[in-house]
């Protein structure tokens, strides 16, 4: 196949109901993206995965749940209000605007990304290796600008300063303000996660390249409180734990590395950061981070709100407040890793060329798809099927065209199991199930189905 591009996917998205232009009749509204019926589908198992490797499985492990909007003195005391923001740096030739610290990233290919970088460092890198204005080619560009992420709305019936209030920035927040809740109501000891999926909400300066970056998008936010001195050891463990749980999503492991932060590119409180990068048709990008926060977010909170957030240990009587680990990635972000990863164009046999996603097949959105073979008479049969297996999986049934067709449509949007019903199901009994990545058929009874796709979309 040939190299995959960011528009070949955008396109099969739209094509086969995964994503779409969000507004599209009144022409869009830049980068927001609708997940169609098969996005949406997708997009939930990959929670529901994550849901199960990081709350399920884990010991002493809980979801969370909150709001929105939160008093805006969260956002002042985490540092958001006063530095949350982009370094803005326009071409003065053809007035395009960038984010100074992605033209140095794109310019090295990743080797330098501008991450800790003041506005001086950054103007001074991009003059001295005449960094290209991605537009025009000029390397006139004007001095740096920061320009704050937060989107601002306001509560009650008035505008003014007093009733501003912001769409959280990050999940995590909501996170630390309620790690003193969850850790009596459900009488959690050290060390113990919270977790959180959620929106958040970025003005970003340069959205684009499909859903890589959105101004909304969906968090999958994990904070693993730990005792000090033990928190290096679990920033290594969780670097495994996430390479691990994205090779067992199906990921090609050629398709991903580890960039560790360079001592000068860690913000003050950090004793460590890694991002997981994956390989999109645009390059390299960050895809998951995972950072040492030390008791940075539970101190700052404490100071500014006047609430003591320490833990107190049951057997020791010690009191402190607990390092974080974070481990956080984008929902959008992963999805797109799998999109990409899972798609290929197969030249078979005779020719002709299979598409079709690979997803694992507790990924897939549908798991099975029911094929009358010839709808006048098999149809009623199929549509007994059908409805028995809708009970347990997500199914989809299809009769329109020859049967060939109807197989290249599930390959394409990545259904792993095919089940066809013909004269055999009506005089003994059994179906015909063709496995999507093998195309290899084999004839199994109907009481059995259920066991038989149960067992082959486990994770």
């Amino acid at each position: 196949m040939e190299k995959l591009t960011m528009e070949k996917i955008v396109n099969i998205c739209k094509q086969y109901g995964f994503i779409f232009q969000g507004s599209e009749i009144y022409d869009g509204l830049a980068n927001t993206w609708d997940y169609g019926p098969l996005g949406s589908r997708l997009k939930n198992n990959i929670k529901d995965l994550w849901r199960k490797r990081f709350v399920a499985e884990r010991e002493n492990s809980y979801e969370l749940d909150a709001a929105i909007l939160m008093n805006p003195e969260v956002w002042v005391a985490s540092g958001h209000v006063a530095s949350f923001a982009d370094p803005l740096i326009d071409c003065k030739d053809c007035k395009t605007r960038h984010r100074a610290d992605k033209l140095v990233e794109e310019f090295t290919n990743g080797a330098e990304t501008g991450d800790g970088w003041d506005n001086e460092k950054l103007e001074n890198y991009i003059k001295d290796n005449k960094i290209p204005c991605p537009k025009c080619g000029s390397n006139n560009f004007t001095t740096i600008r920061k320009f704050n992420l937060l989107f601002e709305t306001h509560m009650g019936v008035t505008e003014d300063s007093k009733s501003k209030v912001y769409l959280r920035g990050e999940t995590a927040q909501g996170i630390f303000v309620n790690f003193l809740n969850v850790q009596r109501s459900m009488r959690a000891k050290i060390p113990f996660g919270i977790a959180q999926i959620g929106k958040a909400f970025r003005n970003e300066i340069t959205p684009g390249n499909f859903i890589f970056r959105t101004r909304e998008f969906e968090q999958m936010e994990y904070e693993f409180f730990c005792k000090p001195g033990t928190d290096m050891e679990w920033f290594k463990f969780y670097e495994e734990y996430c390479m691990k749980f994205l090779t067992d999503l199906g990921i090609n492991k050629d398709n991903l590395r580890l960039r560790k932060h360079k001592p000068e590119e860690l913000v003050f409180y950090s004793k460590g950061t890694t991002d997981i990068e994956y390989n999109y048709p645009n390059g390299f990008g960050e895809l998951w981070g995972i950072a040492d926060r030390t008791d940075y977010d539970l101190t700052v909170h404490s100071n500014h709100s006047g609430k003591e957030l320490k833990y107190l240990d049951p057997d020791t009587n010690e009191k402190y407040t607990p390092y974080v680990i974070e481990p956080s990635v984008g929902c959008d972000r992963l999805l797109l890793a799998i999109l990409c990863d899972s798609y290929d164009e197969e030249i078979l046999e005779d020719g002709t060329t299979r598409e079709v996603m690979h997803f694992i097949p507790a990924l897939a959105p549908y798991k099975v798809a029911v094929l009358p073979l010839m709808k006048k008479y098999h149809q009623e049969k199929a549509m007994d099927i059908y409805h028995k297996l809708s009970k347990s999986f997500m199914c989809t049934y299809d009769e329109a065209g020859n049967i060939g067709k109807r197989y290249r449509r599930q390959d394409v949007i990545g259904t792993p199991f095919c089940i066809t019903i013909d004269e055999e199901t009506l005089n003994n009994g059994t179906v015909t199930v063709r496995d999507r990545d093998t195309m290899k058929q084999k004839t199994i009874k109907i009481d059995n189905l259920e066991e038989y796709i149960s067992d082959r979309i486990k994770f």
